[in-house]
């Protein structure tokens, strides 16, 4: 009997442990972000390249590691062509020439780097800035929420006419794959465009689950960091670091899995036509829009969400920090263990949801950590949140709140070259028992 009591103890001790980390923000046996990442891309140094990549890819082609590539003005994979590019390859954007590659439907793109050799995708120029040039872009026929299917001709000035069947998208294949980004860096992208706002670093519009999206990183874009329209696609291991726009925006119908993923957030880099770390909507127009069909729905699971502000209340006084979170009607979200530090305030709700038991069943909030924010979850343009308050703060919803900085809530906050983002919980790494999200 005491051998039992012991051996009872010693399994309660574990069980505490492992909750005692709670399972919250990004997680790994050991910091994913090792090696693959770069948080200082402007002091990077490339090869002059030896290869130009211009008009359309209509074969199955292959870059290698050996040759750094010029990419010039659009390039578009057509023909139902697959482009394989070697890990370690490095391409690079011509600046003058608005650069961007499209994956069109039927075709895919292999970019499968390794943790020691990722691919990057970066700017020409000397001195590089976010929108050097435009992104990359991937079409697919999966299903959309609008009427008939979509097009991305906007984004092309000069657009020649005979790729005009190049740059439409949508469907009713939800299976289907535009190929694999795995271990890729894209960098100094979101070129600004004439009557159509900015690129993406990453455009995904009516993709299908069989296309891989893992470990990417996207830093220092113009416009949105991560875009999704329409589709069914899970997204893992991402990160952006320091975009201007929106970091993750869902429309038009995604159906999308967010999944242990990281958005690091300045103050002074963000723009005025939108500056959240995730954005979930249905539409654009309601006029657009057939409501007989799914609207966008998002499942965030291990996300961390930070503002890397030093004078987090001075920015806040001077409007420079916003929400980090932002759904709109007809939108459903379910974010759950993640970590949402330093945002003014954590959450807003779009003011034509309406605050019932129906609607706030499409939208939760569970097993989060609110650190230092300026508030919780609000109703646009109210600022009184009694009610929302009352429902996601129910012991039910496990979510946290705290107020801490930085430095004390993330591993190696302060290390540029290796940072660990991972949550610090009285200085035990946060891990996650669920081997699916491990390394």
């Amino acid at each position: 009997m005491k051998t039992f009591k012991i051996l009872t103890c010693f399994m309660l001790l574990i069980t505490a442990n492992l909750y005692a980390q709670q399972e919250k923000g990004i997680v790994g046996v050991t910091n994913w972000l090792d090696n693959w990442t770069e948080f200082q891309p402007n002091q990077q140094n490339f090869r002059e390249p030896t290869q130009i990549i211009s008009g359309n890819i209509t074969e199955d082609t292959k870059l290698f590691k050996r040759d750094t590539y010029l990419l010039v003005g659009s390039v578009f994979i057509t023909n139902g062509a697959t482009l394989t590019i070697e890990p370690g390859t490095v391409i690079l954007s011509d600046y003058k020439t608005k650069t961007s590659l499209t994956v069109s439907k039927g075709s895919k793109i292999m970019a499968e780097g390794t943790e020691t050799d990722p691919i990057i995708f970066s700017s020409n120029r000397s001195v590089k800035h976010a929108g050097d040039w435009g992104g990359i872009i991937l079409l697919g026929d999966g299903p959309l929420n609008k009427f008939g299917n979509g097009s991305v001709a906007s984004y092309y000035n000069d657009l020649d006419p005979s790729n005009y069947g190049n740059v439409n998208y949508g469907g009713n294949n939800s299976e289907n794959s535009a190929g694999s980004l795995k271990f890729v860096r894209i960098e100094y992208a979101g070129k600004r465009v004439k009557g159509a706002g900015y690129f993406n670093g990453l455009l995904l519009a009516g993709i299908g689950y069989g296309t891989l999206i893992e470990n990417i990183m996207v830093s220092y874009c113009a416009g949105d960091a991560f875009e999704v329209w329409g589709g069914k696609v899970n997204i893992n291991k991402a990160i952006t670091y320091r975009t201007n726009s929106n970091d993750f925006k869902f429309n038009y119908g995604a159906q999308c899995k967010l999944t242990n993923s990281l958005t690091i957030r300045s103050p002074y880099v963000s723009s005025s036509e939108g500056s959240r770390c995730l954005k979930v909507l249905s539409y654009d127009k309601k006029e657009e829009v057939d409501f007989s069909k799914q609207g966008t729905l998002v499942i965030a699971e291990n996300l961390t969400m930070l503002n890397s502000s030093e004078t987090l209340k001075e920015d806040i006084e001077k409007g420079l920090v916003k929400e980090a979170v932002y759904v709109a009607e007809g939108a459903s979200l379910n974010m759950n263990k993640s970590v949402i530090s330093g945002f003014n305030p954590a959450v807003i709700l779009d003011d034509r949801i309406k605050i019932n038991q129906d609607s706030l069943e499409k939208i939760k909030f569970s097993d989060m950590y609110f650190n230092n924010c300026n508030g919780n979850i609000f109703t646009a343009y109210n600022s009184n949140n009694d009610d929302l308050e009352n429902w996601y703060g129910n012991a039910a919803f496990f979510n946290v709140y705290s107020k801490s900085n930085n430095v004390e809530t993330f591993i190696d906050f302060d290390n540029h070259r290796r940072p660990d983002y991972r949550l610090r919980i009285n200085k035990i790494i946060a891990t996650n028992i669920d081997p699916d999200l491990e390394d």
